[in-house]
Order: C-alpha cells, then structure tokens, then sequence
C-alpha cells in the first residue's frame, strides 16, 4: 500500500505537475482533495473495524461516540463469546446505538460492534488496499483540476485564454470517470455476502 507521498506524486504525474520549482498546486492543497476523494471512496469501501463496546448498565443503548470515523454499523454481537455468533438487530440515533434485546444490559457487559470506518492515508501508514488507489488518484485530480479552472477564468495564463477551458474538460472527464469507479464499487459491496448483518431471531 502507498504513503500519502506517493499517492500525492502519482496525482501530480496525472495533472503534469511534476516541477517541484514550479508546482501549480502545493503539497496541502493536493492533500486537501485526495482527503476529499478518500472520504467518497470509503463511503463505498469502508475500511472494515470491530469495536468491543462496554455498556453503562441499566439501558439497551450503547453509545458510539468513541467511534469518531465510523462510516456505517454493519452488526452488533451480543452476547459475546457465543457460538455461533449471536448478532442482534439494532437501531441507530445519532450516536446511540439501541439493542432490540429483551432485558436491558447490566454495568460493564460487553458488546462487539462491526462498523465500517473511514480509510487513513498519511505519510507512514495506510489503510487502502491497493485495488482503491487508483480511484483515490482519480478523484483527487479530478477536484484538483477542477479548483485551478475555476481559479484560471478571467486571469491571463501563459498557456492562453483557453487553458482553464482545457483543465474544466480534462477534470469533468476524469469526475465522470471517479463517479462511475464509484458506483461500481459500491455495486460491488452491495453483491458480496455480508453475514454479519443477519440478525440473530431469537433476540
């Protein structure tokens, strides 16, 4: 998996930004819209995490403020340690999560929650498989390029004119082509077996 460095180079190389005596754009302005792409791709492909979860006591909510980068709860597991796994149905308000089990929980039970989380990328460790990466670089070029034709109309550029022209062209085909890996990954995720969301009946 790629450092946010070089996924950053990459971007370059897409937008022919490659003088680093001239960039176009600089390293936190590029940073800034692959964050951007890198939240829409983890929206569809969120990085799958497990969370054990102590309950309060006295009340079937479980609350989900500590997961601050969760995208989506896939399954709740309660009780824990069971086998087979018993996942219960579950319903969310905000950042409370509410068991639909018969008796409240009791102070300090444990609960397993299953949630999808936001994917990271800095510039020592990521958490996006190598299959997305090409779709983070996509998107974020396609932002990049975006923001510089907006900025180019009605300034004079040593290219001509018509240069942010050519950068709005170039960045809709690319948007078109992000928004569309988008949709196929997301098409992707909705087909595969998800047997952590089937409730356990019993509950």
């Amino acid at each position: 998996m790629s450092t946010l460095g070089e996924v950053r180079a990459r971007v370059r190389r897409d937008l022919h930004d490659e003088d680093a005596a001239s960039y176009r754009w600089t390293d936190a302005v590029l940073d800034r819209h692959i964050a951007r792409a890198l939240s829409k791709v983890s929206r569809v492909a969120p990085q799958e995490k497990t969370a054990a979860m102590q309950a309060a006591g006295g009340s079937r909510d479980v609350s989900l403020t500590d997961l601050t980068d969760r995208v989506v709860i896939e399954a709740v597991e309660y009780p824990v340690g069971a086998y087979p796994p018993s996942r219960v149905r579950f319903s969310q308000w905000g950042d409370t999560l509410k068991l639909d089990i018969h008796a409240p929980l009791e102070t300090g039970e444990r609960v397993t929650v299953y949630y999808g989380a936001l994917h990271r990328l800095t510039d020592s460790a990521s958490t996006l498989p190598e299959a997305l990466e090409e779709v983070v670089i996509t998107g974020a070029a396609a932002y990049a390029a975006l923001e510089w034709a907006a900025y180019a109309v009605n300034r004079l550029n040593v290219g001509g004119q018509d240069v942010w022209r050519q950068y709005l062209t170039w960045a809709e085909e690319r948007m078109a082509d992000f928004e569309l890996q988008l949709a196929r990954i997301g098409r992707r995720s909705g087909l595969r077996p998800r047997s952590l969301v089937h409730a356990d009946e019993s509950s």
